[in-house]
This record gives C-alpha cells, structure tokens and sequence, in this order.
C-alpha cells in the first residue's frame, strides 16, 4: 500500500502558487484495508475515505469505463491490482496527472512521478488531455474553460481542442446538470481572466449550449470582449459583480430566464438583474439630464431602502467601470437620509387610518430629495 498526492496540488507546487487542497491516491490496498486502518468510507460512486486523525479525502486508484451519457455514466473499477499510472491516465490534463508519493508522516517526498509529460507542459504554458477517454465526460469542457480563466497564459492544444468540438458535437453537454455548470462558470467568473473561459466556450461551440443567445452574440464582437476584459480587471473579484458585468448587455428577463436555467443563486441573479437595469438607465440619459422619477423607480427596483448596502454596491461597481453616476449616488444619500419619522407623523396628524397616504408620502418626500440632488 502506498500513498501519492495527485492533480493539482502537484501542479500548483510546481507553478509556485499556494496550495490550499491536496487530493490523495492510496495504491495497493482496498476498501477492507482502509476500514481497518481507521478510514471512514464517504465515497458514492467510487472508494473515497476520510483519514481517521486529518479528514482528508484518500481515494483508492481506480480506472473508467464509459457506461452512459454524462459525467455520471462511467463504471469505476477499484482494486489493489489498479496502478498509479492507470489512476492518472483517466484524469483530464497532462498537468494534473502528475503525482508525488506520502510517506506516514504526510509528507511529500522524492521524485514527481509523471507518466503523461506534464511538467513538459507546464513548462510550455498548454492544455493537454491525457488520453482519448478525455471527450467522454463533458463536465471537463467546462473545466478547461475555467483553467483557461485562471492561467490566461497557457493555451489549449490543437488535439484537446478537436476533443472540446466532439464533447459538443456528441450532445454530451445535455446530460450536465444545471447546478454543475453554473458552478464551473461561477469559478471562471471570478478567476483572473473571464473572458478566456468565455472564449473557450465559443471556440468549441459550447456557448451556443450554456450561455444566454444575446450574451454569446455580445463575445463575438471584438468591442464587448475588449470592454469585458477592461471591466473585470478594474472590478472586484466578487461573483455578483463578475456575473453583473457579463450580463449587463442583457434584459433583466433574459438574465433571469438564464438564472433560472443555471439555477444561480437569488443573491447574484438579483445583483445582475439590477445592474442591467442600472446600465440601461444610465444609457437612457446618456445626454440628458436624470429624471427624478426615473431615478426613484430604479432606487426601488434596487430597494435601498431595506438593502443600502446593495445599492452602494451598484453605484460603486458602476462607477468603477466608467459609468456616470456621481448625481445617482447624492440622490441616493439624499433620500436615504430622510427622516422617516417626521414623514409618518406628519400623515398621522391629517389621518391616522390611511397607510397608503404614509406610501405616498415616502414616494413624494423622496422625489423631491432626488429632484434637489440632480438639479443642484
């Protein structure tokens, strides 16, 4: 029985960067072995293990068989007789097929074991699969997409490439769950580069699959990519706001159509949704001033008043990526600042049973706040 760390934390060693996560390979033993030594079986579809002291996950080495459709239509075989090198032929890039073996004290320690030359190919910046069982599972075009997002320095070789296209062209993206694309896209979101995830995803085809129609028409014109890349740099790394910036060329309906679809979280569907609207109105008045009504429909769209975190958000995030809207953000600290008693004492005072005029009297208080700041 031996034990090899594998995958990416072997990568991301050899590339300096820090390591958060390691993945281990057990050799040579089975699942008998693994219980007697204290490891606690957690594994679905295949052996996985929960060290007894560390809780890190320990997977038997195994080897795939395509049975089905899908990423979940594979047989798994475990058993002591399964190599090492048959363990990491089935993984996606030569990159992450490489492996280091552990000693008792969970240590690393000798030689990289890399049977499919992927220092080779760390060293000259590509994408590589490993073996032809690679265009078998669709979930890995969605992971080169968000590698691409995270090293925008390597590029995707021409045979990986050829393997994409036929992962597309074979239908195989219809069996990925929703909630499994949305969270490799939301991974490229907030990676370095978004929009080399996007252009992987259009080079193979699969935008046409994942993304919303107007999106994909948007990264197919060189001014929206250029504009895409400028604003995600300046941006935050937040998720809401990457997604926000992707999507605000979209209709708050098609954004939600699509949240729908990816099954995105409330939080960041809204966030889009409203940056959109946010975008739209800034184009609206583009040359002309603000209209306070406008600007107080948009203020309750964005509900600044229960949520004025999120409305600074918006603004902030807008005016990071050079839209104007320095007479939004008074008119928002203008309203705000109301004093919300005063109003309700006021309507009290001329009728103590109508709580609509209370509404009307917010709207109108707050329309005349608005209405100082953009026309001061």
């Amino acid at each position: 029985m031996k034990t090899y760390a594998v995958g990416g934390a072997i990568r991301d060693t050899l590339m300096g960067l820090p390591v958060h996560d390691i993945d281990y390979v057990v050799v040579g033993s089975s699942v008998d072995e693994m219980i007697a030594k204290g490891f606690r079986p957690v594994g679905k579809d295949f052996p996985v293990f929960l060290h007894p002291e560390t809780q890190a996950e320990y997977a038997l080495a195994r080897t795939e068989r395509k049975t089905g459709q899908g990423y979940k239509g594979f047989h798994f075989y475990a058993d002591p007789s399964v190599t090492l090198e048959q363990d990491l032929e089935r993984r996606d890039l030569t990159i992450n097929a490489m492996a280091q073996e552990v000693g008792p004290n969970g240590k690393q320690f000798g030689p990289i074991i890399d049977p499919y030359s992927g220092q080779e190919d760390l060293a000259a910046k590509v994408f590589r699969h490993v073996s032809d069982a690679f265009s078998e599972d669709p979930l890995r075009l969605l992971r080169i997409a968000r590698f691409a997002a995270r090293f925008p320095e390597f590029r995707v070789a021409n045979d990986t490439m050829s393997a994409l296209k036929a992962i597309v062209q074979a239908g195989e993206l219809n069996a990925l769950s929703a909630e499994r694309i949305w969270q490799e896209l939301a991974r490229g979101l907030v990676a370095s580069k978004p929009m080399h995830m996007f252009q992987v995803l259009l080079d193979t085809g699969a935008a046409k699959l994942l993304l919303p129609s107007t999106l994909t028409a948007k990264l197919a014109e060189e001014p929206f990519r250029e504009a895409l890349i400028e604003h995600s740099e300046v941006s935050g790394n937040s998720l809401e706001e990457r997604c926000a910036i992707a999507l605000m060329d979209l209709s708050a309906s098609e954004i939600r159509t699509w949240a729908e679809c990816v099954r995105m979280p409330i939080e960041v569907r809204d966030f889009s949704e409203i940056f959109s609207e946010l975008k739209a109105l800034v184009d609206k008045y583009s040359a002309a001033a603000f209209q306070p009504v406008d600007v107080l429909a948009w203020f309750n769209r964005a509900d600044i008043w229960r949520k004025p975190d999120r409305g600074q958000a918006l603004l902030n995030l807008a005016g990071k990526i050079g839209f104007k809207v320095s007479l939004l953000v008074v008119a928002m600290r203008n309203a705000q600042a109301l004093n919300t008693a005063e109003i309700i004492a006021g309507v009290e005072a001329q009728d103590r049973s109508n709580g609509e005029s209370i509404g009307s009297a917010f709207e109108a208080a707050r329309l005349a706040a608005i209405t100082v700041a953009i026309q001061s």
